[in-house]
């Protein structure tokens, strides 16, 4: 096998999804991802901590980057309208190209126990993120908190309509549409 091969990165998740939804999470070993994506084991630890880690690339990334859309929403927004503009910012990160990665990775997400939880983590662990910044954009607590959670819950419902068969509209016409269905739900 080849030496620092260029895309190893991106060949070692299409390989390891590939595989994954094959055979189910658990009867894959990372040798087997590596040998797929024509990389050696090594190569694979290199870019990934584990096969975990394979498909919760960019958790962090992304994480950071609804968390600092939203504290640097222009101070005019109310605690709603700068989540909103938060998770504007992240619909940029999930373009219609990469929809069949995602569809992929949340197939084999639903089909395993423990990555099902690993994936409600990183559903909290963005709220506590979200609600950090409303902190510091002077929204008091339990309002950013609860701010947070509905936005998090939003943003789960969207995704799996953007990542549903058959589903056209991207991320963002999707969330926009949900948190103006969640707001006159609440308005009465």
């Amino acid at each position: 096998m080849a030496r620092w091969t260029p895309g190893a990165r991106d060949r070692l998740q299409a390989a390891a999804f590939d595989v994954i939804r094959a055979r189910g999470f658990d009867a894959v070993t990372v040798a087997e991802i590596a040998e797929a994506a024509g990389v050696t084991e090594r190569t694979f630890f290199r870019h990934f901590a584990d096969k975990r880690e394979v498909l919760f690339d960019g958790q962090s990334t992304f994480v950071t980057a609804v968390a600092e859309a939203v504290a640097a929403a222009p101070a005019r927004h109310d605690a709603v309208a700068a989540v909103r503009h938060g998770f504007d910012a992240a619909a940029e990160m999930f373009p219609d190209e990469r929809r069949p990665r995602s569809r992929a990775r949340g197939a084999i997400i639903a089909a395993d126990e423990g990555l099902s939880e690993r994936e409600a983590q990183k559903m909290r662990s963005l709220a506590v993120s979200i609600a950090a910044a409303l902190d510091g954009r002077g929204v008091p607590e339990p309002e950013a908190s609860l701010v947070a959670r509905a936005a998090v819950g939003v943003f789960e419902v969207a995704f799996a309509a953007w990542i549903a068969e058959g589903e056209t509209r991207g991320l963002r016409e999707i969330q926009t549409s949900l948190f103006d269905r969640l707001g006159a739900l609440l308005a009465g």
